[in-house]
């Protein structure tokens, strides 16, 4: 089997652009019989702006817009505002993704916030990222996705009683290894496999607005009456109703995390973005424009599954298969997911602030197996065995704290670096006003929930001593470098990974 051998490196790296000196490369470019050489083992440009698409809308629509988007009601206080609340969230999202395809276009390297941060503000702030990524914040946001994806594919088996917990695990931990498995074996299978389920989802909404809309011009607009009664508008509480809508919208980031495999990233990264926001955007304000036409806001704010309440009143029989779409739009959304973020693990591993195994690559399958899978031990962990509502709670800020961070390096690269090629360019003003939103969320999660925001935030900044410990620390004993040495060698000849070849 050809491999190349780890020898004599540290498997921790160190700083920037740490060189891999260790390693013997063993794949011959040509064989002795002197046929063509063998193909380059890298990861290929294979992500299309179809499928550019689907990974944005496949990770933005998840379970929220099915389940409860009675968040932004609750906290608007009425129809009308809440509605409001919907599209102000989808353009500052636009926004934000558009600061992001600056970001892509003119800093061609994948790994989303990770890169950004690196570019703009140095190693440190960048390793606090990926650090709280692998140990926290993916583990439990894998876990939840593929609790909901359980839940609703085994809802019509159990319906009328609820779903039993040991099923509904055993169920996600079969999701999430099917999930991590496809990643690992083809990066053209699992693009297809996303686009299949964004079309799955979009049918799903579609589902549910056309007979929103048919209700709706057979005059059935009772619930629109006083909708922006100013009594019920809540001014104070209006902050929450945007955490909640910007939550909803979350996921346009996650093309960025994979430039490199983008086919002509100047035109497809830019125009997957406008294209996808404009769906999800018109696609979340007419699905809620649907639910008001067939239920009223007391309704809505009752019910547990917005979508199977809708389905129930207005589908009849075929309200069984709202749950089936609703799993299949988790499984999506954990598609995309993952997808994205091994590149970012695997990225920051190329940069030295993560074990050098995972930036490797199949030898055949060019795919980015041990970053795929490096959440799996810890994911299925936290299913089993951890509070998972709990640590999302406690982390939650910390993705719009990074986000944040991301976009402010933009503006600062503007006025450090204003020679930099910029291919794609936003007016500076949707850099500023996102960036001010997101920092503004942060504020609000303190404000709402110090404790639980508190530990998060005390997570995070648990980084700071991981780098200076894992990074920083030249001094370690010879008997720890030759074992993470041989760790990496025998880790790399079992899964049959290389260094990529640049």
């Amino acid at each position: 089997m050809s491999h190349r051998s780890a020898a004599g490196s540290d498997a921790s790296g160190k700083g920037r652009g740490s060189s891999r000196n260790g390693l013997e490369r063993s794949v011959p470019h040509k064989n002795l019989n002197g046929l063509a050489p063998p193909e380059k083992v890298e990861l290929k440009k294979k992500v299309t702006l179809l499928r550019g698409i689907s990974i944005i809308i496949g990770t933005i629509i998840g379970a929220g817009i099915f389940v409860s988007p009675k968040g932004i009601l609750k906290h608007s206080g009425s129809v009308g505002m809440s509605l409001v609340v919907w599209s102000a969230c989808g353009v500052l999202s636009l926004f934000g993704a558009l600061s992001y395809a600056e970001l892509g276009t003119c800093i061609k390297k994948s790994g989303g916030h990770y890169t950004y941060v690196l570019e703009a503000f140095g190693p440190r702030m960048a390793f606090m990222m990926v650090w709280t990524d692998i140990i926290a914040i993916r583990p439990a946001a894998t876990a939840v996705i593929s609790l909901a994806f359980g839940r609703y594919i085994l809802e019509p088996i159990f319906m009328p009683c609820d779903v039993p917990e040991v099923a509904g695990k055993l169920i996600t931990a079969v999701g999430i290894t099917m999930v991590m498995s496809l990643n690992s074996m083809s990066v053209s299978w699992t693009a297809r496999i996303q686009v299949f389920l964004t079309i799955s989802k979009l049918t799903a909404i579609t589902l549910i607005i056309v007979p929103g809309m048919v209700q709706l011009f057979k005059g059935e607009t009772q619930n629109f009456e006083n909708a922006f009664s100013l009594d019920s508008i809540k001014i104070t509480s209006l902050p929450l109703a945007f955490y909640s809508g910007m939550y909803a919208y979350a996921g346009w980031f996650y093309l960025n995390f994979v430039i490199e495999e983008v086919d002509n990233p100047k035109r497809t990264v830019p125009l997957a973005i406008c294209i996808s926001m404009t769906i999800v955007t018109f696609g979340y304000v007419l699905t809620n424009v649907a639910y008001y036409t067939v239920m009223t806001a007391e309704e809505l704010l009752a019910s547990e599954a917005v979508a199977v309440t809708f389905a129930d009143k207005i589908m009849g029989n075929f309200s069984m298969a709202v749950p089936i779409f609703v799993g299949l739009s988790c499984l999506g959304s954990l598609n995309g997911g993952l997808f994205a973020v091994s590149r970012a693990f695997h990225v920051a591993s190329r940069e030295g602030h993560l074990p050098e195994i995972l930036s490797m690559i199949h030898i055949r399958r060019h795919t980015p197996l041990p970053a795929v899978f490096v959440l799996y031990p810890i994911t299925i962990i936290v299913l089993f065995l951890g509070d998972i509502y709990s640590l999302l709670n406690f982390l939650s800020f910390v993705r719009w704290l990074n986000i944040g961070i991301a976009v402010s390096g933009l503006i600062y690269l503007r006025y450090t670096r204003p020679k930099m090629h910029r291919p794609f360019k936003v007016p500076l003003f949707m850099p500023v006003v996102f960036s001010f939103t997101c920092f503004f969320m942060v504020f609000l999660s303190l404000y709402s929930d110090p404790f639980n925001t508190g530990i998060g935030f005390v997570i995070f900044l648990t980084g700071i001593p991981a780098y200076y410990i894992f990074i920083e620390f030249n001094a370690k004993p010879k008997w720890l470098q030759k074992f993470f040495a041989s760790m990496s060698r025998s880790l790399q000849i079992l899964l049959e990974v290389v260094p990529p070849e640049h």
